[in-house]
């Protein structure tokens, strides 16, 4: 068996002791601090101060309403976005810009841009020692290059298209000059650039123009060929010819036949009015005559000049006879004249008519040659369509190159961007700041030394303090009774014990129970058990315990010794009143089993270190026990789940008999009966499990075993 094992929950830490240190200290802490303090003044007062100063450019347009072409509308102006923005950033920032700069204000020849220049006696060594790559290896422009970028800083102000150049160095004039410069060069390679491409774009265009006046005439030449050649002559409204000639006739037709139905019409109106001897007046054709119009104004006087001699004369005077016969005559004149209209209207009906069949036959004809037109005109306008896409892109390329020719004459190519803000020289350093790094280093200095005092008195033991209830009180030992001396020893046992004995009294060694001698039936040690769990493989083991709770201490001594035997094992403490458990914890008022069933609880709150082996024990718990019988049909589940983590399961059931540990049975489980003296329960016990069909039953005794309910000294009393 394992001895006593302390625990960690034996000691608490002593938070006023702990603090109490840093005052007990303060001499040395404030001595480090200004010691600290005064080391950091002289490394700042001796820095070498560097300077900074910054340019600010902006991102826009720059192109003006009078200088932009009149072929670029809204859409097409420059619009530099986000990603626009940043990628100006690395240009700003690019080899080629940054050697431009370090060549012109010839930066290689000074001493903060040269590290192999002026190097140090330590770095010498370093590099001697091969601790440090030697500057010299890497040539100048190099070198150059890496200080100029690791005192460069670019960037973009967020949400703006401004882009911020910041440059540090220890002459002031210098970190005034550089953002300058460097903004120069990134307009002039701006400038450059659009230069290059106007110059690009009219090199392309000359051929280009030349090759597509080339191909305009020839498109023009093939429709004109074609035009020839398929007869189709353009006549008015841009429309070919014979399209607009069958137009033409259609109407000519509608004409002719109105005129000669206009004709036919009035000469039946005509030939009917003669024929039925009525009124000519009605008809315009008739009184549009001359002579009938004569004849009317002869016949109105003869009409008259009789009326006025009837006045005077009879019917039958020869005068008024002669004025009637002259008026006969006119009527015959008259209806002669409109037989010659009637004629007329006839003869022109006919002609008409015969106009209509030649209008006819040639609106035929030209049908013919309008659809033949058709056809042949789809590929003219083809053709055409050909011809004026190659003289629009021809104009384009012409209008372009005119604007890109006047511009690289003119050398007007703004850049899209302008400084608005330009680089002074810096009157004080940025660096070092001595206030600031002097009040740092003092408030660095005094939390260090702080915490190194707090960590010296913990670690030392001076700031721990024994935990509540983490010492025992010495117990009087006695020798187990006899079997039948169990009663009085159960209620010697049931006595308060004697309160915690102080830490200066000597605490007395406490003596060891011996476990009654074995009774003859059979039974083994607790040694042998364990030795027959281990060898036998069981993954669960009951533990009956038919003489209370005294006989429990089996299960704790079987458990202690397979764990000291390198298995993983948990105590399940099923007993009423937690005799298992209760050796092996400090407290009884943990969650156990009970508060897992009534899921008050999960595995991590239930499980606990045995306090004196490397055992786990679930206890019984603290919920309600009727509320945790009504979830009974879980415990072989969380049996189950058990058996899969750990190496074997110890479960002490109390005076249990075969009908109430049937659930908790299976193939690879032993059932062990405890053993303390031969009494009618334990006989009575191994008779029940045998009729319940468990022949196979192992009596173990705590023979010559430490038992488990005598107390225990903690760390405190020893």
């Amino acid at each position: 068996m394992s001895g006593v094992q302390s625990t960690a929950s034996d000691i608490d830490i002593d938070l006023g002791r702990l603090f109490s240190s840093l005052a007990r200290n303060w001499l040395r802490t404030l001595t480090v601090a200004l010691a600290a303090t005064a080391l950091a003044f002289v490394i700042a007062w001796s820095a070498t101060p560097h300077y900074q100063a910054e340019t600010r450019i902006l991102i826009e347009t720059r192109e003006s309403v009078f200088t932009r072409p009149e072929s670029s509308g809204e859409n097409e102006r420059p619009i530099l976005d986000e990603e626009g923005v940043t990628s100006q950033v690395e240009v700003i920032s690019s080899t080629d810009i940054l050697k431009q700069v370090a060549k012109k204000l010839d930066l290689a020849s000074r001493l903060e841009f040269d590290p192999a220049a002026g190097m140090s006696l330590a770095g010498r060594l370093l590099v001697i020692a091969g601790l440090k790559s030697d500057p010299a290896e890497v040539p100048p422009e190099e070198r150059v290059l890496k200080a100029f970028r690791e005192k460069l800083l670019v960037y973009r102000v967020e949400k703006s298209r401004v882009i911020v150049i910041e440059f540090s160095s220890e002459d002031p004039r210098l970190a005034a000059e550089v953002p300058n410069a460097i903004a120069d060069a990134y307009l002039a390679v701006s400038r450059d650039a659009k230069l290059q491409s106007n110059s690009a774009a009219t090199d392309w265009l000359e051929p280009e123009i030349a090759d597509l006046g080339r191909r305009v005439k020839e498109a023009e030449a093939r429709v004109a060929e074609f035009r020839s050649q398929s007869d189709l002559l353009v006549g008015q409204n841009n429309s070919v010819l014979a399209t607009q000639q069958l137009s033409e006739l259609s109407t000519e037709l509608s004409r002719v036949r109105a005129a000669r139905g206009a004709a036919e019409a009035t000469a039946q109106a005509v030939r009917a009015a003669l024929d039925s001897g009525g009124s000519l007046d009605a008809f315009p054709e008739v009184l549009s005559s001359s002579l009938v119009q004569r004849l009317r104004e002869r016949e109105a006087q003869l009409r008259a000049d009789i009326a006025d001699l009837s006045t005077t004369l009879l019917d039958n005077h020869p005068r008024i006879r002669a004025l009637k016969s002259q008026l006969a005559d006119l009527d015959r004149q008259i209806r002669t004249e409109a037989e010659n209209i009637l004629k007329g209207l006839s003869a022109e009906a006919t002609t008409a008519q015969a106009r209509e069949r030649q209008l006819v036959a040639d609106l035929n004809t030209l049908k013919a040659e309008s659809s033949r037109a058709g056809e042949e005109e789809v590929e003219l306008r083809a053709l055409e369509r050909e011809a004026a896409a190659q003289r629009e892109l021809l104009e384009s390329y012409l209008a372009r190159y005119r604007e890109a020719s006047s511009r690289r004459d003119g050398n007007y190519l703004p850049a899209d961007a302008r400084v608005f803000s330009r680089a002074i020289m810096p009157s004080e350093p940025y660096f070092p700041k001595t206030l600031p790094i002097v009040i740092a280093a003092f408030v660095a200095s005094l939390m260090i030394m702080a915490v190194i005092t707090l960590l010296q008195e913990l670690f030392s033991g001076r700031a721990m303090r024994p935990a509540s209830g983490a010492r025992f009180a010495p117990v009087e030992q006695v020798a187990m009774p006899a079997p039948a001396e169990r009663v009085e020893v159960a209620a010697e046992r049931t006595e308060p014990l004697p309160p915690v004995a102080r830490e200066s009294e000597p605490e007395p060694k406490p003596e060891l129970k011996p476990i009654p001698a074995t009774s003859g039936l059979g039974e083994i040690d607790i040694e042998h058990a364990a030795e027959k769990l281990i060898a036998g493989g069981a993954t669960r083991a009951l533990f009956i315990s038919p003489e209370g709770d005294e006989a429990a201490a089996t299960a704790v001594l079987v458990a202690r010794e397979v764990a000291d035997a390198g298995l993983r094992v948990l105590l399940l403490d099923l007993t009423a009143s937690g005799a298992a458990s209760r050796p092996m914890l400090d407290s009884r008022r943990l969650a156990g089993i009970t508060n897992l069933l009534a899921s008050e609880a999960q595995f991590t709150d239930v499980i606990h270190p045995d306090h004196y082996s490397d055992c786990h024990v679930i206890p019984v718990g603290t919920a309600d026990p009727v509320r945790a019988m009504r979830a009974a049909d879980r415990l072989p589940i969380i049996l189950e789940s058990l058996t899969t983590a750990y190496d074997v399961v110890i479960v002490e059931c109390g005076p249990a008999d075969a009908d109430s540990i049937r659930r908790l049975v299976t193939e690879d489980t032993e059932i062990l009966v405890s053993v303390l003296s031969p009494a009618d329960e334990v006989l009575a016990a191994r008779d029940d499990l045998e009729a319940g069909g468990y022949g196979s039953l192992t009596l173990v005794t705590p023979e010559g075993s430490v038992s488990p309910m005598s107390p225990v000294p903690g760390r405190s009393a020893a």
